[in-house]
């Protein structure tokens, strides 16, 4: 039987110093001692596809061998989803396409992989897209629709527009400044409501991104994100986390023990 119910969510090229200045809600619980923040430490290269298989496995690029986001291909590592299922409970995702290539079945189609119920697969429930503009509000009203229909013992929520935005006029600017803004206003709608159903939380990002509208690289601003814990199961600290050690933490609140250790 696993400790907790858990939610992490995924905020798509979020850095930790916009973080800090933009997400009002988070961070007043924060301030309250409602909440924890610490700053991840990305691996590299800071790019998704290979950060996301970070954090599902916590293994190095190295070994798992998702070198780039050209990489359409099954993980081969042990991820958070096949430990949750092995411990009898339930996965589900709300989120990009590459989630769904790297753990239930690659390559993406939309015609058939788009909505995924198969209690046979790592991810058992998913609501999956393939637009970078799909709007977070969807993505978020995904997830709380996939929790409230199968009450979920792991579920990922990852969103993208931070990261498009990113992209399309830089971290600089008002629009990343924004969309980041505007994830904080979206969390603060349904972190209240999953709380009360009995979720611990866990909200993060794979990497970050700078001036340019780029990442990949070694970059402080490609590499620092936030660490945001709603929950009591936990003491962060003050050190910086390698990220490396996400994939540990949410074991942890799962009550699962990773591979290996």
């Amino acid at each position: 039987m696993l400790k907790n119910k858990v939610i992490l969510v995924i905020l798509d090229g979020c850095r930790y110093d916009t973080a800090k200045e933009q997400m009002g809600f988070l961070n007043s619980l924060v301030t309250h001692q409602k909440a924890q923040l610490a700053k991840v430490i990305a691996e590299m290269p800071s790019n998704s596809r290979p950060l996301y298989e970070v954090l599902m496995t916590g293994t190095p690029m190295h070994q798992n061998q998702i070198y780039t986001n050209l990489a359409v291909q099954r993980s081969k590592e042990v991820s958070l989803f096949e430990l949750v299922k092995k411990a009898g409970g339930l996965t589900a995702v709300a989120g990009y396409y590459w989630l769904s290539e790297l753990y239930n079945q690659a390559p993406y189609n939309i015609m058939t992989d788009r909505i995924q119920h198969d209690q046979d697969k790592l991810i058992q429930h998913g609501i999956f897209y393939s637009e970078d503009h799909y709007p977070d509000s969807h993505v978020f009203a995904d997830g709380n629709a996939l929790i409230n229909e199968y009450q979920p013992d792991f579920m990922v929520v990852h969103s993208m527009n931070i990261d498009d935005v990113g992209h399309k006029y830089t971290a600089n600017s008002k629009e990343y400044l924004t969309a980041v803004n505007y994830a904080d206003i979206i969390l603060g709608y349904f972190i209240p409501i999953w709380q009360k159903l009995g979720y611990q939380l866990i909200v993060t990002a794979d990497h970050g991104m700078d001036q340019f509208g780029l990442h990949g690289g070694s970059l402080n601003e490609h590499r620092e994100v936030p660490l945001f814990y709603l929950g009591n199961d936990l003491e962060l600290g003050t050190e910086d986390i390698p990220q490396l050690k996400v994939m540990p933490l949410v074991c942890d609140l799962l009550g699962i023990q990773q591979v290996g250790q």
